[in-house]
């Protein structure tokens, strides 16, 4: 973790995680609280592709542009939460995750669900974060 407001912690009395999640994280008193807009697959253009791992890439693409936007990075983020409406291929997803997150991701939520806002969106991720 770069910052000293954010710190994600190893929990005891429950079970290991199962994904690439931190299940308890802790935010300094004081500290400014951001939430975003779900964001999904859209490319730059704001064409959503076909393909579910390129809507998967281009969502961390999005949710990077919106932390910069703020100057906050990836160990500001707090909580994720995900809704995908197709099996999601873990090999690709927990890269692009780890690869974005590090060592020690943040809390994570998953749930599938039968529809998004639009019928093209295959994913869409939400994030909190913190400062």
């Amino acid at each position: 973790m770069n910052n000293n407001v954010v710190t994600r912690l190893s929990s005891s009395g429950i079970s290991k995680a199962v994904g690439n999640y931190t299940h308890i994280t802790k935010i300094k008193p004081n500290s400014t609280f951001y939430t975003f807009s779900g964001q999904i697959g859209a490319d730059l253009g704001g064409n959503i592709p076909e393909e579910f791992n390129q809507q998967v890439k281009n969502t961390f693409i999005n949710i990077s542009n919106l932390l910069k936007s703020v100057d906050l990075e990836p160990d500001n983020v707090i909580k994720v939460n995900i809704w995908s409406r197709e099996e999601i291929d873990w090999e690709y997803f927990d890269k692009i995750y780890g690869d974005f997150f590090g060592e020690i991701p943040p809390s994570m939520t998953i749930a599938y669900v039968n529809a998004l806002g639009l019928e093209a969106i295959k994913i869409e991720i939400e994030i909190w974060a913190a400062r």
